[in-house]
């Protein structure tokens, strides 16, 4: 697949490895200029978070995602600030708006976006708002539309939720995948250990599973929400 430009559109730091950061890698290496839009700030909803005490961890937080975007090859990771898993008590036109904008700026061929049948509520949110974004008007540069699973929400929501996450799409990150695993140990705060669906052996067990289903060592799988050729 060539293209130039590319959106990926995470609700927090980390989404954007553990869906797609060998296709990310993959993509730049190939010549993409991909941005990485990042709705919600990832740290506001944990238990005690003071935003005055704790603005040097949030720094820290936003520092380690422009690490790992960088890691993967993105030229640039927009960080938009809403507050961490309460992005419902946001309107979602003011999400939806500043999608639109990184599209305006960015215009990117390709949108890669959080799925919508996902236990984690951001991630339903951010999917509606990107779908409301990349709506298919005459003249928008949007073609395609992808979304991608997350570890410990996708699956985790058991299929009990439309849209069942159910892939058509998939890229060969078989010479990425080692990239995307220390692109997610960035994320130091985030990473955890094996069983858990973020460690680094639940991640190479997953591109590999995707992988084996299509013929190849190691993939990442998608839903194709829209694909205009």
């Amino acid at each position: 697949m060539k293209t130039d430009r590319i959106l990926i559109v995470a609700a927090h730091p980390d989404d954007e490895v553990l869906g797609c950061g060998g296709t990310i890698a993959r993509l730049a290496t190939e010549g993409a200029a991909v941005t990485i839009l990042i709705l919600a700030n990832g740290l506001s909803s944990r238990p005690d978070f003071d935003p005055v005490r704790d603005a040097p961890l949030m720094k820290l937080h936003h520092e380690r995602a422009q690490r790992a975007g960088a890691l993967l090859g993105a030229r640039e990771v927009v960080l938009a600030g809403f507050p961490d898993q309460k992005m419902d008590t946001v309107p979602l036109l003011d999400i939806t708006q500043t999608i639109e904008r990184e599209i305006a700026r960015v215009q990117p061929e390709i949108v890669f976006t959080q799925h919508g049948g996902d236990l984690n509520q951001d991630h339903v949110l951010t999917f509606r708002a990107t779908l409301a974004a990349t709506r298919p008007m005459a003249g928008h540069p949007v073609r395609r539309v992808y979304a991608y699973e997350v570890g410990s929400s996708t699956e985790w929501a058991f299929q009990q939720f439309e849209p069942v996450f159910r892939p058509q799409v998939f890229f060969d990150i078989t010479a990425h995948l080692e990239t995307k695993i220390a692109a997610m140990q960035v994320y130091e705060s985030e990473a955890r250990a094996f069983p858990h669906p973020r460690s680094p052996e639940a991640q190479r067990a997953q591109a590999q599973r995707w992988g084996s289903t299509v013929g190849v060592h190691a993939a990442e799988a998608f839903a194709c929400i829209r694909d205009l050729r």
